[in-house]
């Protein structure tokens, strides 16, 4: 394809080549082919006249497409599985016959997009384990290094770097869970008919209907599914909801990533943690000085288009009419695999992300000093009480010192001195050193280690335990 036509950024900028190969023309239309020959094959153990020699010649001539005689039929004929069907005939000669024997065309196009849908969850869920496990070694590494935690973008309580990953991790954990549930309740069409009657293959078997069941059962095994696994009934097509059902896990891990990339990108603008950043990147092309968290705003912009696009089948599903209607098809063949390769792409940048955070440990505890003073004040009342102080008087007295510190801090840009307030408050009797004692930012994280450490023993080990193909490959690799 030229540079005068446009082309879709998901293909040139950013998914990945194994998910723009999965919704690729090469891949659905040998696909189809794979579903032809079950059907022939499973008709023919069933007792139909068709032959081991047409089943063999379908075989050897899966993989050779002919696009020009394709494109030319489905001219002529405006419909592209008929159209299909004399492309792999003209290979076939003695095949022809039998081909797409008793089946509608969602025989092949409905039975496709499962089988696709489930390689692309596949993926996805082969990725998520390795953006865990990016995380997992990002947060045991940091476990314990105290950081400011934030209500309302507000400084609060302590919490520590790998705690807070470990919420990243938590919601990417329910993503999985939601992958998985949504593979096992897959269900391919198998063989329904124009209007999920089955009429035609009943004819076909002489009004044999034990053979009409088997045959849904044995295409199925053949397609890599338990042969339980087919729609129970249908119209013409599997039911929408299943699209509906697919992207909103998809939107799912969208809104995961969507919160990672924005912590970070707050956290970027703290300088408190930054993305990987290449030798010769450049951040900005008018401030050089700048290193712009692009990665994680790509992440959020992907993410957005991904949520939004969750609508697209859901609304489908609502609006389809009886057995079957035809305002699916264009929508759906846009909505599902671009939401696929969205997602491809977001899990490629946040794995690459979460690999190379940098961490400016000395920003961060500057920025713990600046607030610790205020989050001490309670055991210094502690400490103050069980020297003989009245609690109720020293907490008005705290109150107060707190008023004219934080007004000197805001107000005349000036360094926080509570402590020193304190210090010099002989309500407290307290030392200098004493309240300095009590400044050590590990009182004040909680059992976030410990946290930690159950959290990556209990919830990620076992994961990372079950899918170890996940982990097999290259680390993710961004071109843009």
């Amino acid at each position: 394809m030229g540079k005068d036509t446009y082309e879709s950024p998901l293909a040139s900028r950013y998914a990945s080549r194994e998910m723009l190969y999965l919704f690729s023309p090469d891949k659905k239309f040998t696909t189809w082919r794979r579903l032809w020959i079950a059907l022939a094959r499973a008709e023919m153990e069933l007792g139909l006249p068709i032959t081991q020699g047409q089943i063999d010649e379908l075989e050897r001539e899966k993989d050779h497409i002919d696009y020009d005689l394709a494109q030319q039929k489905e001219k002529e004929l405006r419909h592209d599985v008929m159209a299909h069907i004399h492309a792999y005939g003209a290979r076939c000669p003695n095949a022809m016959p039998i081909i797409h024997l008793g089946a509608t065309s969602c025989y092949v196009g409905d039975n496709t997009d499962i089988l696709l849908m489930k390689e692309g969850l596949l993926l996805i869920r082969d990725k998520l384990v390795r953006v865990l496990a990016s995380l997992a070694k990002f947060a045991d590494r940091y476990k314990a290094l105290p950081t400011l935690g934030y209500t309302h973008y507000q400084a609060a309580q302590m919490v520590t770097v790998g705690k807070r990953a470990t919420l990243w991790m938590n919601e990417l954990l329910q993503d999985l869970d939601e992958v998985d549930y949504r593979l096992s309740r897959l269900r391919l069409l198998g063989c329904k008919g124009t209007t999920g009657t089955q009429a035609s293959f009943l004819e076909l078997f002489g009004g044999d209907r034990d053979k009409v069941w088997e045959l849904d059962r044995k295409i199925a095994a053949e397609m890599g599914f338990d042969p339980d696994q087919v729609q129970p009934v249908s119209g013409q097509t599997y039911t929408r909801k299943t699209d509906a059902a697919i992207l909103a896990t998809l939107s799912g891990i969208a809104q995961s990533a969507h919160k990672f990339a924005t912590d970070l990108r707050l956290l970027c603008h703290m300088k408190e943690i930054e993305e990987p950043f290449e030798a010769h990147q450049v951040g900005s092309s008018a401030m050089p000085y700048k290193r712009n968290p692009m990665r994680s705003e790509r992440i959020c912009s992907l993410a957005r288009y991904v949520i939004a696009d969750g609508m697209n089948p859901a609304m489908t599903s609502s609006l389809q009419w009886f057995e079957r209607t035809l305002d699916d098809s264009a929508n759906k063949r846009i909505a599902v695999s671009e939401a696929f390769l969205a997602v491809d792409a977001i899990l490629n940048l946040y794995e690459n992300v979460a690999s190379g955070l940098v961490v400016h440990e000395k920003v961060i505890q500057k920025h713990i000093m600046e607030e610790l003073p205020f989050m001490a004040s309670e055991n210094i009342l502690m400490d103050a009480v069980k020297t003989g102080g009245d609690r109720q008087a020293l907490h008005e007295r705290i109150r107060e010192h707190s008023l004219a510190a934080g007004h000197r801090v805001k107000e005349e840009g000036l360094d926080n001195d509570l402590l020193e307030r304190i210090a010099a408050d002989p309500a407290f009797g307290l030392s200098k050193d004493a309240i300095l004692r009590r400044l050590d930012p590990a009182d004040y994280i909680g059992c976030c280690p410990e946290q930690v450490d159950r959290f990556l023993a209990d919830f990620i080990q076992p994961v990372l335990d079950k899918y170890p193909q996940a982990l097999a490959g290259a680390g993710a690799e961004i071109t843009v």
